[in-house]
C-alpha cells in the first residue's frame, strides 16, 4: 500500500472497531505516511473506577491505543459522560455501571462487555475506595465495604473475566494496588491493608493461570492527584498545606498524575512487557526508595531511653 492508500484503509478499519486492521495488521498512518503502531489494536478492555482519577486516563489512553473500552463505575453519570467523551474522539466505549464489589454485577459487567465487542482480553481493577480514621472508629459496614471494592473486586473480575480472556492466546490482567502495598499509612489501616492483600493477590492470579496465556501484574501509586487523594486530605483541615508536607518525602518533589499510572497500564496490559508477570511496578517519584520520617510533637516513646538521657 502507498501512503495515501494505507491512512484510508487505516481510518476506515480504526473506526470499525476492535479488529486488527485486515490491511495492515494493526499499524497506522500518520502523519507524512510515518507507520504508528496501535498498541492495543483489536484489543478489549474493561476497566473499574473509569470515570475519574486514574481509571479516567487508563480508559482514555488504551483507547486511544486502538483499544475498545468498558467504562466500569458506580458513579453512572460520570461514566456516561465518559463514554460520549471517548466516542466523541472516534474511539468504541461501553457504560457498564458496575458496584465492583457486588458479583452479579461484575458478571453482567463483564458479559455484556464481551457480547459488545466480541470477546475480552485486558481486565484493569482501578476502582477503589478510602476511609480515613483509626482503626478503633471503624465500624463492621465501613471495613466490609472497603474491603469489597478494593480485594474483593479483584477476585470476581478474575472469576468472572476467565472464560473469556482464556479464549484469547495471551490475556492481561492489571490491579491498581499503593505504594501502601509495601508500607504502612498513618489513619488508613483499612485502607493499607486491601493494598497489600491487592499484591498478594496479584501474584497468585498469575502463578494460577500463567498456563493459559495471562500475565497478571500490579501498578503501586504514591502520591497521585486524584479525588481520591483529595478526599483524604480533605480530612486535615488544610489539604494544601497537607499536601506540600507529603511532597517534601518525595525525591522528585511532585505529585504523580493519572496519565503516569495510564502508561504504567499500558505497558502491562500489551506485549511490551512480554515475560513480566506476577510482579509490582513502583510509581512513586522515589517515595519509597527513602527511609525518612517527620515527627512532629512528642511521643510517649520520648520518655524512654538514650534520647531521654541526652535531652535531660
Amino acid at each position: 500500500l502507498d501512503a495515501q492508500e494505507g491512512a484510508r484503509h487505516g481510518r476506515r478499519g480504526h473506526r470499525l472497531g476492535c479488529r486488527k486492521n485486515a490491511f495492515n495488521d494493526g499499524w497506522i498512518i500518520g502523519e507524512k505516511g510515518v507507520r504508528m503502531r496501535e498498541k492495543l489494536a483489536g484489543k478489549v478492555a474493561w476497566i473499574s473506577g473509569a470515570a475519574s482519577g486514574m481509571g479516567e486516563a487508563i480508559a482514555e489512553l488504551f483507547t486511544r491505543e486502538g483499544a475498545c473500552v468498558a467504562v466500569a463505575d458506580v458513579q453512572e453519570e460520570r461514566a456516561a459522560a465518559m463514554v460520549e467523551r471517548l466516542k466523541a474522539r472516534g474511539g468504541r466505549a461501553l457504560l457498564s455501571p458496575c458496584d465492583v464489589g457486588h458479583g452479579a454485577m461484575v458478571e453482567r459487567s463483564i458479559a455484556d462487555t464481551a457480547a459488545e465487542f466480541g470477546g475480552l482480553d485486558i481486565v484493569v481493577n482501578c476502582a477503589g475506595i478510602v476511609h480515613v480514621g483509626p482503626l478503633h472508629e471503624y465500624d463492621e459496614a465501613q471495613w466490609d465495604q472497603l474491603m469489597g471494592v478494593n480485594v474483593k473486586a479483584i477476585y470476581l473480575s478474575t472469576k468472572y473475566a476467565l472464560p473469556h480472556l482464556r479464549q484469547r492466546a495471551r490475556s492481561y490482567v492489571v490491579n491498581i494496588a499503593s505504594a501502601s502495598s509495601f508500607i504502612g499509612q498513618a489513619l488508613t489501616p483499612a485502607y493499607t491493608a486491601s493494598k497489600h492483600a491487592a499484591l498478594g493477590l496479584t501474584r497468585s492470579i498469575a502463578l494460577d493461570y500463567a498456563a493459559l496465556g495471562m500475565r497478571c501484574n500490579c501498578i503501586c501509586p504514591g502520591i497521585t492527584d486524584t479525588p481520591m487523594l483529595r478526599f483524604h486530605l480533605s480530612a486535615t483541615g488544610d489539604p494544601d498545606e497537607a499536601l506540600a508536607q507529603r511532597l517534601q518525602r518525595v525525591p522528585m518533589g511532585t505529585a504523580m498524575q493519572p496519565d503516569d499510572i495510564a502508561k504504567a497500564a499500558l505497558y502491562f496490559a500489551c506485549e511490551d512487557s512480554s515475560g513480566i508477570t506476577g510482579t509490582s511496578l513502583v510509581v512513586d517519584g522515589g517515595w519509597t526508595a527513602c527511609a525518612e520520617w517527620q515527627v512532629t510533637g512528642q511521643t510517649r516513646f520520648m520518655s524512654d531511653g538514650p534520647a531521654a538521657d541526652r535531652r535531660a
